[in-house]
C-alpha cells in the first residue's frame, strides 16, 4: 500500500475547524500559537470563534487552511505516523504549502507569512468585481480550453482548476467568465455556475500576485522535502528547492493540474490518499478521478485515532 498525503485548498474552510486537534493534542495546539506568533494576531480566534464571512477572506483562509492541515498533522505524529508514512505529498493550490510545510521544507512560521502576502496580493490583484471564477461540470480540459478561448473575446478567460473528469473551473474577467457559463449548455456541459469568490485565481491576471510571492519567496529559506512534492503546474514530483520556488511562483497564475497529479501518482504506485485538514473536497475529486485509489480524510480527533487503527491493523 503506498500512499500520498494531499492537503485541501481555499473553499474547504469552516468556522471551528482544527478546534478539537488543539484540544486533544498540545503539539497541534502548538501550531495555531506559532501561527498566530508569526501573524502577530489571534488568527485562531477567528478560525474558532468568528464569523465565516472573515473566515472566508482569502488572507485569512490561506494561512487557517494550512495552520488546521498542520495540526492535524502533527496529532498523526504524536501517534507515531511521520510524514515517512507518505511517498509523495500533494495539495491544492494553497495546499501545495502546507504540504511542503509538513514535509518539512517550509517551517511553518515562514509559511503562515507567506500564505498571508500571498492571500493579500491576489485580493489585490484585481478589484472587486473585475474578475470571476465559474464551475464547468460535465465537460473535460480540452472542451472547457476550447469553450474559455471562445468566451473570451479579447478578455482574458482561462482554464484555472482541472479538477476531475468532470469539473473544471475558469477564471478571468467577469464578462468572459459570464458568456463562458452561458455558452456551456450549449457546449454539452451538465451545470455551469459562478463560484462565490472575491478574485480570479490562476489566471493571468493574477500577474502582480505572482510578482509579489517572487519577492516574498526569494527571501525564504526552503529545503528538499522528506518526501517529494506532486507540483500543481507540472502534475509531476519535485524535491528541488529551487524548483519549488520557481513553481510556487508559476502557480499563482497557472492552472491547478489536480485530475493529472493524482493520475500521476497512481502511475508512481500510489493506492491510497490521506486528505490532511479541513473537509473532503479532494477525497471526492481523488474518487472520481481514479476509483482504485482508496481515500481518507483526517480533520479531527476521531479520523486520527482511525488512521491510525488502519496503519496497525
Amino acid at each position: 500500500m503506498s500512499r500520498a498525503f494531499v492537503f485541501p485548498g481555499q473553499g474547504a474552510q469552516t468556522i471551528g475547524m482544527g478546534k478539537a486537534l488543539a484540544e486533544t493534542y498540545p503539539a497541534a495546539r502548538a501550531v495555531f500559537d506559532e501561527v498566530d506568533e508569526a501573524l502577530g494576531e489571534k488568527l485562531s480566534a477567528l478560525v474558532w470563534e468568528g464569523a465565516q464571512d472573515d473566515l472566508t477572506l482569502t488572507q485569512n483562509a490561506q494561512p487557517a487552511l494550512m495552520a488546521t492541515s498542520l495540526a492535524a498533522m502533527r496529532a498523526l505524529e504524536a501517534e507515531g505516523i511521520t510524514i515517512d508514512a507518505a511517498a509523495m505529498v500533494a495539495g491544492h493550490s494553497l495546499g501545495e504549502y502546507s504540504a511542503l510545510a509538513a514535509a518539512g521544507a517550509l517551517s511553518v512560521a515562514d509559511c503562515a507569512r507567506l500564505l498571508r502576502i500571498r492571500g493579500e496580493a491576489m485580493q489585490k490583484a484585481v478589484p472587486v468585481g473585475v474578475g470571476a471564477m465559474a464551475a464547468i461540470l460535465g465537460l473535460d480540459l480540452e472542451a472547457v480550453r476550447a469553450l474559455a478561448a471562445d468566451a473570451a473575446e479579447g478578455e482574458v478567460c482561462e482554464a484555472a482548476n482541472d479538477n476531475d473528469p468532470g469539473q473544471v473551473v475558469v477564471s478571468g474577467q467577469c464578462g468572459a467568465v459570464e458568456r463562458a457559463v452561458a455558452m456551456a449548455k450549449d457546449r454539452g456541459a451538465k451545470r455551469a455556475m459562478l463560484l462565490p469568490v472575491s478574485a480570479p485565481f490562476h489566471c493571468a491576471l493574477m500577474q502582480p500576485a505572482a510578482d509579489a510571492m517572487a519577492e516574498a519567496l526569494s527571501a525564504v529559506a526552503i529545503s528538499a522535502p522528506r518526501v517529494p512534492l506532486v507540483a500543481n503546474v507540472v502534475a509531476e514530483q519535485v524535491s528541488d528547492p529551487d524548483r519549488i520556488r520557481a513553481l510556487l511562483v508559476e502557480q499563482v497564475t497557472g492552472a491547478v493540474r489536480w485530475r493529472e497529479s493524482v493520475l500521476y501518482m497512481a502511475t508512481q504506485g500510489v493506492t491510497e490518499t490521506w486528505e490532511i485538514g479541513a473537509g473532503k473536497a479532494l477525497s471526492g475529486m481523488v474518487r472520481r478521478i481514479d476509483r482504485d485509489i482508496e481515500t481518507r480524510a483526517v480533520g479531527t480527533p476521531e479520523d486520527v485515532a482511525a488512521a491510525v487503527a488502519a496503519m496497525n491493523g
